[in-house]
């Protein structure tokens, strides 16, 4: 199940900022309720793994079974399990609209994505997890282009990451290379949530 509650508290309780910029966490760095500041029990293993995989399925605000399926996916490719599994989530349809600006947020993303705002080398594409390619032009539909959301998303930009290339003026961009590990997941032990799920497997 997809948690739908607030971002700032689950920020608190999972101890890791999901909207990346750390800014939940600035005043209350502990777990959200009457006893949050006493909990601090020294985790097992399994729930040390647990956690990681809180966080950057979270992070990326995709359900248990979308999760499970893109590790599967990693775990058969040629390429290191962890950081190819950071690359599918990070070549989501929806992250990559957050990466370009034309969102603040991963879950504003997928409704622009959802509510068929977006397109994908020039033909709409109306689905969150839809994989984009290297090369692959995203775009705003020619109806879209005037939206508040949008406008205002790109002004309080102040970055992109260097694999991604973005046209205000057009409110369109590219995804030019597969995402280097250094550069996204901040924080993320991935190496913990590869043990976690080859508990199960």
């Amino acid at each position: 199940m997809k948690y739908t509650g607030p971002k700032w508290r689950l920020s608190r309780r999972l101890g890791y900022s999901i909207l990346e910029d750390g800014r939940e966490l600035k005043k209350r760095n502990y777990a959200p309720g009457q006893h949050g500041q006493s909990r601090r029990r020294r985790q097992s293993e399994y729930g040390q793994q647990l956690a990681e995989k809180q966080k950057l399925r979270h992070l990326y605000g995709v359900n248990e079974r979308q999760f499970r399926r893109i590790f599967l996916l990693a775990n058969k490719s040629k390429e290191v399990t962890g950081t190819a599994f950071i690359q599918l989530l990070e070549s989501r349809l929806d992250n990559l609209v957050y990466r370009l600006g034309f969102a603040n947020t991963r879950a504003g993303a997928r409704q622009l994505v959802n509510h068929g705002h977006i397109t994908v080398n020039g033909k709409k594409v109306d689905i969150p997890s839809y994989t984009v390619q290297v090369g692959d032009e995203i775009a705003l539909a020619e109806k879209s282009r005037n939206l508040k959301v949008v406008t205002e998303a790109l002004e309080a930009m102040h970055s992109t990451k260097p694999f991604v290339e973005v046209d205000v003026e057009k409110k369109s961009g590219k995804y030019i290379r597969l995402p280097e590990r250094s550069e996204v997941a901040e924080g993320i032990e991935e190496s913990q949530i590869i043990e976690f799920y080859n508990r199960l497997l």
